[in-house]
């Protein structure tokens, strides 16, 4: 999530590049389990991010 660090993650699903101060990210591997309703509603944030900052 390029601008990962603006998004609310109450379900704590980034678990990579917190030391950062713009990207976060989420690391998945096999066997994993998600929350897929958190999931969805940060993919669903970060859309809404993306859409109102101006095009350059």
């Amino acid at each position: 999530f390029f601008h990962g660090a603006a998004l609310s993650d109450p379900a704590r699903l980034f678990n990579a590049s917190l030391e950062g101060k713009t990207r976060r990210a989420i690391d998945i591997h096999e066997d994993d389990e998600i929350d897929e309703a958190a999931f969805k509603e940060l993919i669903r944030a970060a859309v809404g991010l993306n859409a109102a900052k101006p095009k350059k």
